[in-house]
């Protein structure tokens, strides 16, 4: 028999968050980004629930190749773009378009003389300082992508640190808008700025292509709820309860005795841990259901299971069931607990955990 613990995915909630993405950006096309396993949902399930969109975008170039091997005709995007030269031979046969971000790249495909058509992405680095080309150095990489015979197209891209915070004192989202615009003046290509949080809270920020991405798999990029933008959750993780203890006042749960109980406590051990991709370091009191019931964890979670406060949910005992997140409990909610992000919890959804689809 195998555990109890079981990722279930919603399709249809997959389709349901793509039309939101449509809804906010009416005008433009879409990249679905499905990077990291489509956000740990499985690469197979985000092509079928993200089959309207324009196009999927990832960052693995053997994922891309799966892509088109299990179907997939449009457009595929790699956001890093190509790692060396014999990434080249992959993007030609597969028909990848792919990112520019760096000199180096660039000479690569100076060097490779390729027939083509290539379609790439500028790539634009207009404050978040981690890919792309500073603003002052933006068109004179555009001009030589421009003089390489094989490139048909170009399109203008950048990212967005704060998009979901934009009167962040660090790096305000006008400052880099103004950057990317004082950068492309003059370029007629189309432009790719919007995440997901650019799409959903920023519909000034037109462009012609949006990159939305956690939005996708029913959680919040930031500053409001995933349901407050009508978000429905793709992944509902779920287990049991395989042990019940009773322990009384001054009595310790967990590896580091952790947590010490200040009275008589019923206390029920789930089926799941950090080698399931709960997180470790959840703190006392994370939010679990049972049975339906708000409760929270006690005690630091192991490899395969952690215990939860049972001693106010009625009727519970061994076999109740014990929702993580997703359906009822919202990922970031979750996240937001454990001091970490939605897109981490996804993402660290391990092989050994059971996948179901709705």
């Amino acid at each position: 028999m195998p555990r109890p613990l079981v990722a279930t995915i919603d399709i249809s909630a997959l389709q349901h968050n793509l039309h939101i993405a449509k809804s906010h950006a009416p005008d433009a096309k879409i990249w679905a980004v499905v990077k990291a396993n489509a956000y740990g949902h499985g690469l197979e399930r985000g092509m079928r629930g993200f089959a309207e969109a324009d196009g999927l975008a990832l960052i693995e170039p053997e994922n891309a190749l799966r892509l088109r091997d299990l179907g997939w005709q449009k457009p595929i995007l790699l956001l890093e773009g190509i790692f060396d030269a014999a990434d080249l031979e992959t993007v030609v046969q597969a028909r990848l378009d792919f990112a520019v971000h760096c000199t180096e790249q660039i000479a690569l495909l100076e060097r490779a003389a390729l027939e083509g058509p290539l379609d790439v992405h500028l790539k634009m680095n207009s404050g978040m300082n981690r890919l792309g080309f500073k603003p002052d150095a933006y068109r004179a990489a555009y001009q030589r992508l421009r003089s390489i015979p094989a490139v048909r197209k170009i399109t203008l891209m950048t990212h967005f640190a704060n998009a979901d915070d934009p009167l962040n004192p660090g790096l305000p989202l006008q400052q880099q808008v103004q950057q990317f615009e004082q950068g492309v003046v003059g370029l007629p290509d189309e432009r790719s700025i919007a995440n997901s949080a650019a799409d959903l809270m920023h519909p000034e920020l037109k462009s012609d292509w949006v990159r939305p991405g956690i939005m996708l798999y029913g959680a919040s990029p930031g500053a409001t709820s995933a349901e407050q933008f009508g978000l429905r959750p793709a992944m509902t993780l779920r287990s049991k309860i395989i042990g019940i203890q009773r322990i009384e006042a001054g009595e310790a749960i967990g590896y580091g005795s952790r947590f010490v109980a200040a009275g008589p406590m019923l206390i029920g051990v789930v089926a799941c841990g950090y080698a399931d991709g709960y997180p470790r370091h959840a703190p006392n009191d994370t939010p679990v259901l049972v049975d339906g019931v708000r409760t929270g964890t006690v005690g630091r979670v192991s490899m395969d299971m952690f215990s939860v406060d049972l001693t106010n949910v009625p009727g519970a005992g061994i076999g109740s069931t014990v929702t993580l997140w997703g359906d009822g409990l919202p990922i970031d909610e979750v996240a937001h607990a454990a001091g970490t992000i939605g897109y981490e919890l996804m993402c660290a959804l391990a092989a050994r955990v059971k996948v179901v689809e709705l």
